[in-house]
């Protein structure tokens, strides 16, 4: 027997603002709250295919590059109407060293917190 990935925790100083955040970008919504905790997750909720997110409050500054970041695939346009629609949901572009030539986008989230945006399209 395996283990799975069921929750990928991230230490935030405000929950809620990346709750709604991940939720626009993910198609999540909110499944719990637990103390300064908010559980978000598919409208299926906990259990299935994908992970939830934890966003956990926490007083820490984020301090460098993270050491594990989430990469994310449009499932209903390609990859630059993707992009438009993450940057008006309050992603930013973020510079991590990258050379321009990639196949994917790097941004961050309102707290900057860097994930990528790549080319292929889930169905």
């Amino acid at each position: 027997m395996a283990c799975r990935i069921s929750e990928l925790v991230l230490d935030c100083r405000d929950p809620e603002t990346l709750a709604g955040f991940w939720c626009e970008v993910l198609g999540f919504v909110v499944l719990g709250r637990d103390g300064d905790s908010i559980e978000i997750g598919p409208p299926e909720g906990f259990g299935g295919l994908q992970p939830t997110l934890v966003l956990s409050r926490s007083d820490e500054p984020k301090t460098g590059k993270l050491r594990l970041h989430l990469d994310v695939n449009a499932t209903d346009r390609d990859q630059e109407a993707e992009l438009e629609r993450l940057l008006a949901a309050g992603a930013k572009p973020a510079d991590v060293g990258q050379s321009g030539l990639e196949s994917w986008h790097v941004l961050a989230d309102p707290e900057g917190n860097e994930f990528c945006l790549l080319r292929t399209r889930l169905d």
